[in-house]
């Protein structure tokens, strides 16, 4: 029913916040087919799965109304969140990139090969560029990056930007939209066989960006931080979030259970993305 964005907007609004326009695509590509015509083979290559060392089970939830257990998070105070954004602005990349590299090296000891290709799916916003029923509703497409075990923050930029810039959002975004004339079966057929997406990926990674730097939202219930990370599946075993609510970044990951019900792994992965991101900052 909604996207990320739209579904922190929903809950705000039920709270009685009045929000106004709602963040729109930064990056210029225009809607097009063409993509997905270029897109297609990538569609059917043979997936490359990274393989995860045994990271053992835990305390597994006895209902589905029950939270995942293999989840952790972190808020950073308002002073550390403007250091992110000043080393960001500083080395011209984004909030994104820094912090999908840190994540990456922070999951990187947890692989059966920690020098493999760490490939993520990247949700992109489209609100301003289609039209859906609703400001809230799903406007979620998404592009594919791989980043290799030497690559700086400013490979991963230029590497997201590159497959903006090939439009490959939009060859997901009407590949999805094809899917409405799939039967049942074949939607499942291609899930099972990991060719739903254009590329077997890691996990998920999703900024929901900056929401009310100047505080102005006061309901009681809205104070304090939020938490956010995008859904995990089997065919992408980790979900990655963060959110910048009243100038606190906040972040989140989340595991799949065929992965691991273990507590201890997301709190450490959580651990080493914060001291990841510290040291970077110590050393600007």
């Amino acid at each position: 029913e909604f996207d990320g964005i739209g579904g922190f907007a929903e809950i705000l609004r039920r709270k009685g916040v009045t929000l106004g326009r709602l963040p729109e695509a930064k990056h210029p590509a225009l809607p097009s087919l063409l993509p997905l015509l270029k897109m297609t083979p990538k569609f059917l290559l043979p997936r490359h799965r990274v393989k995860w060392m045994p990271l053992g089970q835990g305390r597994t939830p006895s209902s589905d109304s029950q939270p995942p257990s293999a989840v952790a998070w972190h808020v950073f105070d308002e002073a550390t969140t403007m250091q992110v954004r000043q080393a960001c602005r500083k080395t011209g990349v984004t909030v994104n990139s820094f912090l999908l590299k840190h994540l990456t090296k922070a999951i990187r000891p947890y692989l059966e090969d920690q020098s493999s290709m760490v490939p993520w799916m990247i949700p992109v916003n489209l609100r301003g560029k289609v039209i859906r029923d609703r400001d809230t509703a799903n406007f979620s497409s998404y592009v594919g990056v791989r980043v290799l075990l030497n690559e700086t923050v400013h490979d991963i930029h230029q590497s997201i930007y590159a497959a903006l810039g090939r439009k490959e959002h939009w060859a997901n975004w009407y590949a999805y939209k094809l899917g409405r004339f799939m039967t049942h079966g074949m939607r499942k057929f291609l899930l099972a066989k990991e060719l739903a997406m254009s590329q077997w990926n890691l996990g998920g990674f999703s900024n929901l960006g900056d929401w009310d730097a100047e505080k102005e939202i006061t309901q009681p219930d809205c104070q304090g931080s939020w938490l956010f990370c995008p859904p995990v599946l089997r065919c992408q075993l980790i979900g990655a979030g963060c959110v910048t609510f009243q100038n606190k970044l906040s972040l989140m990951i989340q595991a799949h259970p065929e992965l691991t019900t273990n507590s201890a792994i997301p709190k450490a992965w959580v651990q080493n993305w914060i001291k990841e991101i510290e040291l970077d900052l110590a050393s600007g």
